[in-house]
């Protein structure tokens, strides 16, 4: 992290340099949050609520390997899934399976994750802190920079995002956040509430043949949609562990979205708000034990409800051909906005 002489300080709102399993990282925290980020991948490897000691990100089954560990194979999707954290990460400018694109290879949810990231302190108060995480991409023109904005006494992590094409011709993308949500936070029965009039648009096949917990077709009305055996599935409720993999894409934002998950007791649990003109759907994913073999051998236990420019999760080719992947203009920028919040009953 680029560095000033800075006070010391334990208390209010703060920021400091770490190393965790070897990487560089930075810390934010104030009296009700502490939110790590692996500047290897720019991961959010931490948004744990202190009174509650309640960390909300999933990490994989065996954590986050040490720098220069690499991937077991050779293959685009084991590039990206050998060395995933878990945790949350910008996805840009392929989101799910590997893709060619006007000549670029692009890997599994390539390329931010794999970069080192800068960082620099911009405010340094005991009433706010604020640090600016930047990357630029190697095979695609796009660079991106993002603030990260947290204030004392509040339980909301705020991001201001900028994302510029580089090159003088426009340059297509999918962008999205991968929010994966896991235990200790995540529980069976757990419910997701969104706005008003959302549309679900099954993935077309199962993502671990043969069992799926939708039937595809749609759009479906959420939450309650048809299912394989000529029943209903409801979507809002989070399912036990082992029930099937899955994914789909929701739709019908307003121009700001959100979505929160509680729990239905004391109504704990978190919301994420985004701007839903530059994010117009929401991937809701399961892996909930059921895939016994790579990657998960069923140790998962993991939802993702993931704001995207763009789908389906067969990469940005297929975005492009359907018409969701979001255009950088020439030498343009695109501006991003949204929080995540602890709701504490």
């Amino acid at each position: 992290m680029t560095t000033r002489w800075r006070p010391a300080r334990n208390w209010g709102a703060r920021a400091h340099d770490v190393t965790i399993f070897g990487h560089p990282a930075v810390v934010l925290e104030n009296e009700l949050l502490r939110v790590t980020v692996l500047l290897t991948g720019g991961h959010i490897v931490e948004f744990n609520h202190k009174p509650r000691d309640r960390d909300h990100v999933w990490l994989a089954p065996d954590a986050v390997r040490p720098p220069g560990a690499g991937a077991a194979a050779g293959d685009d999707v084991a590039a990206f899934l050998d060395s995933y954290p878990g945790g949350w990460q910008e996805v840009l400018p392929n989101g799910g399976a590997p893709a060619r694109h006007r000549g670029a290879a692009l890997a599994q949810h390539a390329e931010l994750t794999a970069l080192p990231w800068d960082a620099e302190v911009l405010v340094d108060e005991p009433d706010e802190v604020a640090v600016r995480l930047c990357v630029a991409a190697r095979r695609t023109p796009l660079h991106l920079r993002k603030v990260l904005r947290l204030r004392s006494g509040e339980a909301t992590l705020r991001f201001d995002e900028e994302l510029t094409n580089a090159a003088p011709v426009p340059v297509e993308a999918m962008w999205g956040q991968h929010l994966a949500y896991g235990r200790p936070f995540l529980r069976p029965g757990q419910r997701i509430t969104l706005p008003d009039g959302i549309q679900v648009h099954p993935h077309p096949s199962a993502i671990n043949p043969p069992l799926r917990s939708v039937r595809a077709g749609g759009p479906y009305p959420w939450p309650a949609v048809p299912s394989p055996d000529g029943g209903t599935v409801d979507l809002s409720v989070v399912p036990a562990p082992g029930e099937p993999s899955e994914i789909v894409y929701l739709s019908g934002f307003a121009d700001t979205g959100w979505y929160e998950l509680r729990e239905p007791v004391d109504g704990t649990g978190i919301r994420v708000s985004w701007d839903a003109t530059v994010l117009p759907y929401l991937w809701l994913w399961h892996e909930l034990g059921a895939t016994t073999g790579y990657p998960w051998w069923g140790r998962a236990y993991v939802v993702g409800l993931e704001p995207f420019s763009s789908h389906p999760t067969e990469g940005l080719a297929a975005a492009v051909a359907n018409g969701t992947a979001l255009t950088a203009p020439p030498h343009g920028t695109l501006r991003l906005n949204w929080s995540t919040e602890v709701l504490d009953g």
